[in-house]
């Protein structure tokens, strides 16, 4: 599996408290237990090295409702090889990476409040408004030398007020101190200006897919 693509996984597993992964010829498996995300497959390689014929093979053995395919190439080109029971996201994700900077977490805007605090190997941040409702939240698993930013979100009344950028910041901050150095996170292309803004680069196209196989109709009789 590739480095970045394992990486992701070993800090996501963590920060989904998902299972541990179940090492395939072609990537691996995660069992999630989430109702509409019960499984997910994801393939190892990226861009070309992404192999057709597996991403054919794993898809048609799949039978159930709720099962996800991650693979790192553009969703234009998995589309073609996958049928009619899967829902392929038609915007791509972003599989990114960044060196972890010392800390340098910004101020906190007037009005709002940030607390942060870790349990079971993650670290979340929330920003609370100025009436406590959510402004801003985030969370990041490390994972020895990397970590994985995960679940970044800002409330759409309070964006561009920089309190991306402070959870964001504050997790890099946060994860550093734990050792980790290369930051890794899957971002979509609302978040991919917030994240190249903060020195992250994309190195490889996400498609995701899941499967919706059509409602069983019950036999007259």
């Amino acid at each position: 599996m590739e480095a970045t693509v394992q990486a992701w996984v070993d800090g996501w597993i963590v920060s989904r408290g998902a299972a541990p992964p179940v090492t395939e010829p072609w990537g691996c498996t995660i069992d999630v237990g989430a109702i509409g995300h019960v499984t997910r497959h994801v393939f190892g390689a990226t861009g070309d090295d992404l192999d057709e014929t597996a991403v054919r093979k794993v898809a048609a053995a799949v039978t159930g409702a709720g099962v996800w395919l991650k693979a790192f190439r553009d969703p234009s080109v998995v589309a073609g090889w996958l049928d009619d029971s899967w829902w392929i996201d038609p915007e791509p994700g972003y599989l990114m990476t960044a060196p972890l900077a010392a800390d340098d977490t910004p101020d906190v805007p007037d009005g709002y409040r940030l607390r942060t605090w870790s349990r079971g190997g993650v670290t979340r941040v929330l920003v609370a408004a100025p009436d406590g409702s959510l402004a801003a939240r985030g969370q990041i698993a490390p994972t020895g030398a990397t970590a994985v930013a995960d679940q970044i979100e800002t409330a759409p009344e309070h964006r561009r007020r920089g309190l991306g950028s402070l959870v964001m910041r504050t997790l890099q901050s946060a994860a550093r101190r734990q050792g980790a150095r290369t930051g890794v996170l899957s971002g979509t292309p609302a978040g991919r200006g917030l994240y190249e803004a903060l020195g992250w680069q994309v190195v490889a196209l996400l498609t995701s897919a899941k499967h919706c196989p059509p409602a069983r109709t019950s036999e007259a009789g």
